[in-house]
C-alpha cells in the first residue's frame, strides 16, 4: 500500500466514523404531527391504610379531646403505569382522577409530582386517596341520596358496606374521569384514562 491509498483508507474510516456520528446525535424532536399522548394504566390499588366502620355523633363524649362528627379512615394508593410511546422524553406535569365506590363517587385527587419519562419507557406514579366516614356520608346525601333509592339501601348502609368490604378487596373501586398533562419542549398533551380495580 502506497502512502496515497493510505491516506485515501484513513479518511474514508474518518467520514463514515463522523456519519454515524451524527447519526446517533439526531434525537427525534418533539412536534405538533410526532408528539403522541402517553398511555396510562391502573397496575394496583392497594389498601394503604383502614380502621375498621365506626362513627361517632358530637353528641358522644370521648375520653379525650372535644365531641366531634367523625368517622373511620381508609387510605387507598392507587399505582399507574405511564407509558411514553415517543422516541424523546415527556414530563408528567400533573395527574388528577375521580374515585368511585361502586357507582358513587366520593373523592377526587391528584399529584402534581413532576418525573421525566424516557423515550420508549414506562414509568410508575403512585397517589393516595384519602377518605373518612363522615365526609362520604356528606357527600352521599348531597349527591347521592336519589340513586341509593333507585338501589334500594340507604347512606349508612352502602358506607358500611364499604369500610367492611373495600379492605378486603370485595367491592370494585373505579377510578374515573382522569386527565395527566404531558409536556415534551413547547407542547403538551392530555392524556385521559379509566380503570376498575379489581
Amino acid at each position: 500500500m502506497n502512502k496515497k491509498n493510505g491516506l485515501r483508507i484513513l479518511l474514508s474510516v474518518f467520514l463514515v466514523a463522523a456519519l454515524f456520528s451524527g447519526c446517533a446525535g439526531m434525537a427525534a424532536k418533539p412536534t405538533e404531527q410526532n408528539f403522541k399522548a402517553p398511555v396510562i394504566t391502573l397496575d394496583n390499588m392497594e389498601v394503604a391504610h383502614a380502621f375498621g366502620y365506626w362513627y361517632f355523633s358530637n353528641k358522644v363524649e370521648p375520653t379525650k379531646g372535644k365531641p366531634d362528627n367523625v368517622g373511620a379512615p381508609l387510605d387507598l394508593a392507587f399505582t399507574f403505569n405511564l407509558e411514553n410511546p415517543n422516541p424523546f422524553p415527556v414530563q408528567l406535569e400533573n395527574l388528577k382522577f375521580s374515585v368511585l365506590f361502586e357507582d358513587f363517587e366520593l373523592n377526587t385527587v391528584s399529584t402534581n409530582a413532576t418525573q421525566w419519562i424516557p423515550p420508549g419507557a414506562t414509568n410508575q406514579v403512585l397517589v393516595h386517596a384519602h377518605f373518612d366516614v363522615r365526609q362520604s356520608l356528606l357527600s352521599l346525601l348531597v349527591t347521592g341520596g336519589f340513586k341509593l333509592k333507585e338501589k334500594g339501601t340507604n347512606a349508612w348502609a352502602a358506607l358500611e358496606k364499604w369500610w367492611t368490604g373495600i379492605p378486603n378487596y370485595e367491592i370494585p373501586v373505579t377510578v374515573s374521569s382522569g386527565a395527566a398533562v404531558f409536556k415534551a419542549g413547547d407542547m403538551v398533551k392530555v392524556a385521559t384514562f379509566e380503570a376498575t380495580f379489581p
